[in-house]
């Protein structure tokens, strides 16, 4: 079962080729380059490796507007580059998951520019039109202050087309059966490359009725989401799809299924936002909240735990005056801030280069339940360049050393120039530098992936929120197959000694730190005494020495 659910305890690392390793010179990342890099991946404890996209694209919006869905953008290779670097990660044990958009595609598309040029083209119906502009087609944009309508009139064509993202993504209409036919022929044809699964980008939006008529709130077709899942599960039984999904807790099971035939995984965008707040105010009430309110999901459905993605910080879920408090500590320059929703930093700066609050927050990605996903370059503290427009100021290249261009490439002009100055440029942020450095943040980083990957119990078990007596500190349980895993993190700056109940009799009174091998052993009450350090955190390991014994029974 741990073999056929590889997902449930794996450690994901997401990455944009362009922005990795460029071995050839030309100033941009490639699949070569990225092939070379494999080993300092596999060091580091990754076993998942998820591509942004890569496939041909006019790369107005980084990618995300797809000109061609099976090829490889030349800047990047050839399909034969990215099958050698398939066979290379699967020689060593990593599986590749990339993106799949399928929402839309660019407006160079074949597809698109043959619908365009004739109302009776194969491909017409591929997408959403409108004789005149619908009355709500200055609603429902996902780029607000950038975005100014999701309609627009297309003169050849003669008639409106929707664009829920950018005018040069028009939607496909997913609701046409040789849409969602085209689709999987899609995923079939990458799974045949060696992939393993999908980050499905904007899932609610795939799978919404779209038409001039369409408004109000979303109507889905939720029969799709068991479509791919089905079609996964004949063609390669392990593959999976990650869904990007930032919907309310109300409607995890219509996306996960409640038979777990839709969904494998989701982000989980509600107790990241609440992971931020608590970040910012020193309260775990309403992360445990968020959790709570998560926790209802098939066995065999997982949730996705990250910190920072190629996005922005979105906090549209949280309330008015949360959101405003996490502004004010990660975002208070209001050229930091996007979108009117959310912070467009990478965490290192966010946290003020603070490394306490920098481990504080990783310790907790690798111990709230579900699947941690780590963003390129985050693993060394890489910053961000808020010169660049949007969210491209978080998408600068990795920086591997103090060489020019952080030795990324040998080109002395790359397309998208390193951090040079500042605190996080690359003389100071580094990966070589940081891998000789036995107490640096990559080295840390190292030794929590693999120690994550040796308590299964976060990824498989059940958790139990525990009372500590102080709003500011998060103590969870986890339980899976008679073992147990306990997890403090405080969130204030200051010391808290707390005292906890671990609520297992015997067994309970017992606690081994994972990271330190120190023990605390309960009084007579059967409570601990804990002193925590500000933004400290604690792993223990539950139990005596018998443990050693039921782990082999795992």
């Amino acid at each position: 079962m741990i073999e056929d659910l590889w997902y449930k305890n794996a450690v994901i690392y997401c990455l944009s080729v362009g922005s990795f390793m460029d071995a050839n010179g030309d100033g941009v990342g490639d699949f070569e380059g990225l092939e070379r890099r494999l080993d300092y991946l596999l060091g580091l404890g990754v076993t998942a490796i998820w591509l942004h996209p890569f496939q041909p694209s006019p790369n107005r919006d980084h990618g995300y507007d797809v000109a061609d869905y099976y090829g490889v953008d030349p800047r990047y290779g050839t399909l034969g580059d990215f099958v050698a670097f398939t066979h290379a990660a699967k020689q060593r044990g990593m599986r590749v998951l990339i993106d799949l958009v399928v929402n839309h595609t660019s407006d160079q598309h074949p597809w698109f520019q043959a619908a365009r040029s004739d109302p009776n083209a194969r491909t017409r119906d591929w997408y959403v039109w409108s004789k005149t502009k619908p009355p709500h087609a200055d609603q429902g944009m996902v780029f607000p202050g950038v975005q100014k309508s999701t309609w627009s009139y297309d003169k050849e064509a003669k008639a409106w087309y929707f664009h829920r993202f950018y005018d040069f993504q028009p939607d496909l209409n997913t609701a046409n059966p040789h849409v969602q036919a085209e689709i999987l022929k899609i995923m079939g044809f990458w799974i045949q490359l060696g992939v393993s699964g999908f980050r499905m980008d904007a899932v609610p939006f795939v799978i919404a009725e779209k038409g001039p008529e369409v408004s109000g709130e979303p109507r889905e077709q939720f029969e799709l989401l068991r479509l791919f899942r089905e079609f996964l599960q004949w063609r390669q039984g392990d593959a999976i799809i990650l869904a990007e999904a930032n919907i309310l807790p109300r409607q995890d099971l219509d996306y996960f299924g409640d038979d777990a035939d839709r969904m494998h995984m989701m982000f989980n965008f509600q107790v990241n936002q609440a992971l931020f707040y608590a970040l910012a105010s020193a309260d775990a009430r309403p992360l445990v909240k968020a959790l709570e309110k998560t926790w209802n999901r098939p066995p065999s459905g997982q949730w996705a735990i990250f910190l920072r993605n190629h996005d922005e910080l979105d906090l549209g879920r949280l309330t008015e005056k949360q959101r405003q408090t996490v502004f004010q500590e990660f975002g208070p320059d209001p050229d930091m801030q996007l979108y009117d929703r959310g912070i467009r930093r990478r965490l290192a700066p966010m946290l003020g280069g603070d490394r306490r609050r920098i481990e504080l927050a990783y310790s907790l990605m690798f111990t709230l339940p579900g699947t941690p996903v780590l963003r390129y370059g985050d693993e060394i503290g890489m910053g961000d360049d808020l010169s660049l427009p949007e969210r491209d100021c978080a998408r600068t290249p990795m920086q591997w050393s103090d060489e020019p261009q952080g030795g990324f490439t040998l080109s002395d002009s790359p397309e998208s120039p390193p951090i040079h100055e500042g605190p996080y440029a690359y003389a100071h942020v580094n990966a070589a530098a940081q891998r000789c450095a036995p107490e640096s943040l990559l080295n840390w980083m190292e030794r929590v992936i693999r120690m994550r990957k040796e308590v299964p119990e976060i990824g498989w078990g059940d958790f139990t929120a525990l009372e500590t007596g102080d709003t500011s500190v998060l103590a969870l349980r986890y339980d899976w197959r008679n073992n147990a895993v306990l997890c403090l993190h405080n969130f204030a700056a200051e010391p808290k000694e707390i005292t906890f109940a671990t609520g297992l009799d015997g067994e309970g009174r017992h606690l081994i730190d994972l990271l330190t091998g120190q023990r605390s052993r309960a009084d007579d009450d059967d409570r601990h005494r804990v002193l925590l350090e500000g933004y400290g955190y604690r792993w223990y390991r539950v139990g005596g020495l018998d443990y050693l014994l039921r782990r082999s029974e795992i």
